[in-house]
């Protein structure tokens, strides 16, 4: 796990020069790149979601675009489209924000459904069909979403289909005064952001993401992953639980973090500490649960002190 540990901690602290006082969420979000998932960061305005992703990419060397939704958003404006080339007499594609590395859909919320679900292929194939013809994305492909959780008028909230598209939900929230302090010092001249130059190579991303499956899951691990997911699915606060794609995700979350921390084997806190990222998005509280003020964290947390693991089983 050396080769993980060499490349993530000169990255997360490169991007810690711009994003201050959030490791842990910088460390999940790595997690979800060598995982080769896709992550929806929900806050406040102003917290430095768009900037964190635009110091990820410049930390890795590799291309970034964003790209802003709005209700008038279509499906082509993500993808791509053809037009036809008078020179050639022949229709030439010109592809969409979703060729590249790292994308970034600000506000993903105010776009309309049917161009939501353009990003549906892009995330889960890692492709894209546009009037017939399908086209491969390059690797690494990684998406950040972000979405305001205060406003909701002209939205269009995600779908839980597409929401289970997403290997975790993050929030940065506020700093704290120390961390806000700080951060008026670091930006009294020249923004950090134009500092940074690329510390890691991003295409190595690929070969990464293949050794993260190396780190080994006991079998009581794996039934503990499989036990915690059931128990969503019936609690009595929840309309909806996790999916099996959370399950999945949640096994292949603690190998990448068990790899950041340097070990090539998980540990029961590594799944504790990604339960709630994993797993909270993918369920749904019930609507009376909800006026009694039940949130979904909480919930998780219950269903964590009250799932142990069966050491039958070791």
């Amino acid at each position: 796990m050396n080769e993980i540990q060499s490349f993530s901690q000169p990255l997360l602290d490169n991007v810690e020069r711009v994003i201050i006082g959030k490791r842990l969420s910088l460390e999940l979000l790595i997690v979800a790149m060598l995982c080769e998932g896709h992550v929806l960061l929900e806050d406040v305005p102003g917290v430095g979601k768009t900037m964190l992703a635009r110091a990820l990419a410049v930390s890795l060397g590799i291309e970034f675009k964003r790209m802003q939704c709005t209700p008038d958003l279509l499906p082509n404006d993500v993808t791509g489209v053809s037009i036809f080339d008078q020179r050639e007499q022949a229709f030439t594609f010109i592809p969409g924000p979703a060729f590249t590395n790292i994308l970034l859909a600000d506000e993903i919320n105010r776009a309309t459904p049917r161009t939501q679900s353009a990003l549906l292929e892009a995330m889960g194939e890692r492709q894209v069909t546009v009037d017939g013809v399908t086209r491969s994305l390059e690797r690494p492909f990684f998406v950040i979403a972000t979405q305001n959780p205060i406003e909701y008028e002209g939205t269009f909230p995600l779908p839980e289909a597409q929401l289970d598209r997403f290997f975790m939900k993050l929030s940065l929230g506020y700093l704290d005064p120390e961390g806000e302090n700080q951060m008026l010092l670091n930006l009294g001249r020249e923004h950090p952001i134009e500092q940074l130059t690329a510390v890691v190579p991003g295409e190595q991303l690929p070969d990464l993401s293949r050794q993260v499956w190396e780190v080994h899951v006991d079998d009581t691990l794996r039934d503990y992953i499989v036990r915690l997911v059931f128990a969503t699915r019936s609690h009595k606060d929840l309309l909806l639980g996790a999916s099996p794609r959370g399950s999945y995700a949640l096994y292949r979350g603690s190998q990448a973090y068990a790899a950041l921390q340097g070990r090539d084997y998980v540990l029961p806190d590594d799944i504790k500490r990604l339960a709630a990222p994993v797993l909270a998005h993918r369920c749904l509280v019930q609507p009376e649960s909800a006026l009694r003020g039940r949130r979904i964290t909480d919930i998780i947390n219950e269903i964590l002190t009250e799932t142990e693991l069966d050491l039958g089983k070791t």
